[in-house]
């Protein structure tokens, strides 16, 4: 009898598995921090004996290579794929025994990555699940630029095929077990609901309902901004990546704060909005530690720059680190715990903005008020605040010039986000009152908001 566990990762929208039988399992994409990994195979008492990739990936850093050094395990990375370090090259049709009776199956699906492969586990012979990575997810595809803008379209035509291959060629029952589309920007959509067979996906995925040409069309028009990070993922991953380091960072004191302020570097509060609203360090930005850390702080900060993290908690800060190992974050350069109370020097004081409702946006006087939408531009394509400023969450940081004069009510869909923001107009000296509140409110309130 066969199993598969799924090993989420939630902050980046992602999922690896460990698949296996009674001795002997696979691990399919594994994440940076292995030992979660590990962990899962420790508890079902199997040996790990091969790691695979489905592709080089853009928006995490594997911990494959570490993984394989680690267990022993037979490392199988698709044959074309460019990378620098010593592997077993998988092709189209190759196969490999997991454990009795179980056989993992190689099957070429370019489109997501010119090189991507998924693998079918088979038992006795018969396929059981796909492990599809960025090929064909739950009612959607993993997107095709994310390698080269000249071979996007090209891409995409091979996303359809490859989506058809896998439905032509495996039962209905068949699970579908992709690695993106949880939240994932890998993903062209996110996905709807939360498991999959390949019948399911033959009457609800677009790529298997409607013609190529329409496929990709709709495709490509609907493809957003890709996070800034993704440009240092794959390059990683192709050189092998190092081991991570989880332990302690170096505490930071409050004249060391101050400093590392001073010196224009970026130290983050990973406290809730609302705890950093009340009251933080002044210059100190707010990425909630809950609040997809990883995806946004990589996003916006300067690749390179250091971090100093300020925690509630050492669990806190350490969940915090395991996010950001995972997009190449590898070492705070500091770290403190506790509150503002012991982050400042003896005579400063926390600063703070006010959080409010779109009821209370609604009844302000509109006279020298800035409206900031900080939604990505499709979520503003559906609606939005008349005579509202639009500048998506990660661009904020570099346009913040473009904000007008006047105090700024910035809003996003829910809350996450304009907290984001709000700590980088506070840092800059900008009057600023972060909006705490689900967009659907807004028209509720009285607002006007226009839909295209």
């Amino acid at each position: 009898m066969f199993f598969v566990d799924t090993i989420e990762l939630e902050g980046l929208g992602n999922r690896s598995y460990l698949a296996g039988g009674e001795q002997a399992a696979v691990a399919v994409d594994p994440p940076r921090d292995i030992d979660r990994v590990l962990a899962a195979a420790a508890r079902r008492g199997v040996r790990i004996t091969h790691v695979v990739e489905t592709h080089l990936h853009n928006d995490y850093v594997t911990g494959g290579l570490e993984l394989a050094r680690i267990t022993g395990a037979v490392y199988l990375v698709p044959a074309s794929a460019r990378v620098s370090f010593a592997r077993t090259p998988v092709a189209d049709g190759d196969t490999v025994d997991v454990d009795t009776d179980l056989t993992l199956t190689a099957v070429a699906t370019p489109g997501h990555t010119p090189h991507h492969t998924a693998y079918v586990l088979g038992e006795a012979a018969r396929p059981v699940a796909a492990f599809t990575g960025g090929s064909l997810l739950i009612g959607t595809v993993g997107r095709p630029d994310l390698v080269e803008p000249r071979l996007t379209e090209e891409l995409a035509r091979a996303q359809h095929a490859s989506a058809h291959r896998l439905a032509d060629a495996l039962p209905d029952d068949t699970a579908v077990l992709p690695t993106h589309g949880f939240g994932s920007f890998c993903s062209s959509a996110q996905a709807d609901g939360d498991a999959t067979t390949i019948g399911r996906e033959k009457a609800a995925n677009t790529a298997l309902t409607v013609d190529v040409d329409t496929f990709v069309g709709d495709l490509l028009t609907g493809l957003e901004d890709v996070p800034a990070y993704y440009a240092h993922m794959g390059p990683a991953n192709a050189a092998g990546p190092a081991p991570v380091d989880l332990t302690a960072p170096a505490v930071a004191d409050p004249e060391e704060i101050a400093a590392r302020l001073a010196a224009g570097e970026w130290v983050v509060d990973l406290r809730n909005r609302i705890a950093f609203a009340e009251g933080h360090v002044a210059g100190s930005f707010n990425f909630e530690a809950d609040g997809k850390l990883a995806t946004y702080l990589a996003w916006m900060i300067p690749w390179g720059k250091p971090v100093t993290l300020l925690a509630e908690s050492a669990g806190q800060l350490a969940a915090a680190q395991r996010e950001l190992v995972r997009v190449g974050i590898d070492r705070p350069a500091a770290a403190a715990t506790g509150g503002p109370a012991t982050w400042l020097r003896d005579g400063e004081n926390a600063t703070s903005f006010p959080r409010a409702t779109f009821a209370e946006l609604a009844a302000e006087d509109t006279a020298g008020v800035v409206v900031l939408d900080v939604r990505r531009d499709s979520e503003r394509a559906e609606g939005w605040i008349a005579g509202s400023v639009h500048i998506p969450i990660h661009e904020v940081h570099r346009r913040l010039g473009e904000v007008p004069d006047g105090t700024v009510w910035v809003h996003c869909a829910g809350g996450m986000r304009a907290g984001i923001a709000a700590s980088l107009l506070d840092a800059a000296g900008r009057q600023v009152v972060a909006v705490d509140d689900d967009f659907d409110a807004a028209a509720e309130a009285g607002l006007t908001v226009i839909t295209s």
